[in-house]
């Protein structure tokens, strides 16, 4: 170890879908190849930092393979650093495992035979798993990193850079997606090589792939917790379902199923990552929501009302969930509190805002209340004052490939009180999107992003 060092050659940006990155060249004294550092935001002298060791994957970094997990562990694990905005990858030129491309391309031919990935690396005279981490590890000091949180399933990462004395403080998880064709190899990595995954019961018979941009929900999780905490007030993620022609309901207001069955599966999935859900009293009244998980598995948010004259019947569904339900009001009839909270609700008084409730008071009495983050999915009314009020840190729109005569949020029969079109158009025009990734969700095209506000 005391023999060995790196030498950082050039440092260039590099921007990406997921934001700026600097892209740092290594030569070392260990090997003739030259490795990489993908490095977002100021890591030098920080603690627990992100970092992710990944090995070169031609087939799967380039082609987009389905054979191997590698592609989608590189492309989720910029996200992730880009998200938390600071982290590093670790791009080290150790193709198949250490066995290069043209063993690695041989070991496939005899996996299509029947052998797993052990057995065809065995097979060609090779190790189960050639690959060293010393250049990493030499290149995480170089870096002047005090601690990392390592991005990985495999505890012989952990071991190798706990034996060149990098503090590694966490493992961070990265689950993959499980297709026909991958199903075996990462059965293989659980079963041989000590790999910490959760394998479905059932193998997939399809060939499904994760979309390189797509969204990682635990990460949200991750981002709006740390904004929560930051900020002493809950998070805010937008969530609504519109037509090519921007309506999010019928002529008349009446609620329409925009959305097919797997963007409802992801809206369920994000919902599961929230500790609120919010809707105004007009989707209430209209529609009659559950606002459940109950398309997969997951805890159910807690269903948070905006009702300014408590106009909430007290037979509507949301009063039946556990944990009971927050109504937020500007009213003090205290006949309709009472019955209301009879039924099975809570009820709480704040400060009024634009047109009703301000969400502003709502969003730290919700802080204060253990819920750190808030999925907002309108209607019309709710979606315009979170805009043009400036509140989401998240956008999630969904696009249906619908025409759809119907109204919109930004519809003139929408504006009510709460502001004109031209102030709308302003504020939304005030705002940079970053982070934005796109992903598929069976015909819909699901958009994710963050605002950037530039009155925030």
């Amino acid at each position: 170890m005391n023999a060995a060092s790196v030498r950082r050659l050039t440092t260039a940006r590099i921007p990406t879908v997921d934001g700026p990155f600097s892209l740092m060249l290594y030569e070392n004294d260990l090997d003739d190849k030259d490795h990489l550092a993908v490095v977002y935001g100021d890591v030098e002298g920080a603690e627990d930092v992100l970092v992710r060791i990944h090995s070169e994957c031609f087939t799967g970094d380039v082609l987009g393979s389905l054979r191997c997990d590698c592609g989608e562990q590189l492309n989720t694990s910029m996200r992730m650093i880009a998200e938390a905005g600071q982290g590093v990858i670790l791009y080290l030129r150790q193709e198949g495992r250490g066995i290069g491309l043209h063993d690695k391309l041989r070991a496939y031919n005899l996996q299509d035979e029947g052998y797993d990935t052990v057995e065809a690396n065995l097979m060609l005279g090779h190790e189960p798993d050639e690959r060293d981490y010393t250049v990493g590890a030499l290149m995480i000091q170089d870096l002047d990193i005090e601690s990392v949180r390592l991005i990985t399933n495999n505890p012989a990462k952990i071991e190798s850079l706990r034996e060149y004395d990098v503090d590694v403080t966490e493992r961070v998880p990265i689950e993959p997606h499980l297709n026909r064709h991958n199903s075996s190899y990462l059965e293989t990595k659980v079963e041989r090589m000590r790999h910490m995954l959760q394998m479905d019961a059932h193998p997939p018979s399809g060939d499904g792939y994760a979309n390189p941009h797509s969204a990682d929900l635990q990460s949200l999780r991750q981002q709006a917790r740390h904004y929560a905490e930051a900020h002493q007030q809950a998070f805010i993620t937008l969530s609504y379902a519109q037509s090519l022609n921007g309506a999010i309901a019928g002529a008349a207001c009446e609620p329409v199923r925009i959305s097919d069955a797997a963007s409802m599966d992801l809206t369920h999935k994000v919902r599961s990552v929230h500790d609120g859900i919010l809707v105004g009293i007009g989707t209430v009244l209209s529609d009659d929501p559950r606002l459940t998980v109950r398309r997969v598995p997951g805890r159910d948010p807690r269903p948070i009302i905006l009702d300014t004259n408590l106009r909430c019947p007290a037979d509507a569904q949301l009063l039946q969930a556990d944990p009971k339900p927050l109504i937020y009001t500007t009213s003090s009839d205290e006949g309709r509190i009472q019955a209301l909270e009879n039924a099975g609700a809570v009820v709480k008084s704040v400060s009024p805002g634009p047109g009703g409730v301000s969400l502003q008071a709502v969003r730290r009495d919700a802080w204060e209340q253990g819920i750190a983050s808030i999925m907002i999915e309108g209607g019309a009314t709710v979606i315009r004052y979170v805009l043009q009020g400036q509140h989401a840190q998240k956008l999630i729109v969904t696009l249906a490939p619908m025409y759809l005569a119907g109204i919109g949020p930004f519809d003139r029969r929408t504006n009510g009180s709460t502001g004109s079109a031209s102030a709308l158009g302003q504020s939304l025009h005030a705002a940079n999107l970053t982070n934005v990734t796109y992903q598929w969700a069976g015909e819909d095209i699901v958009l994710f992003a963050d605002p950037v506000w530039e009155d925030a």
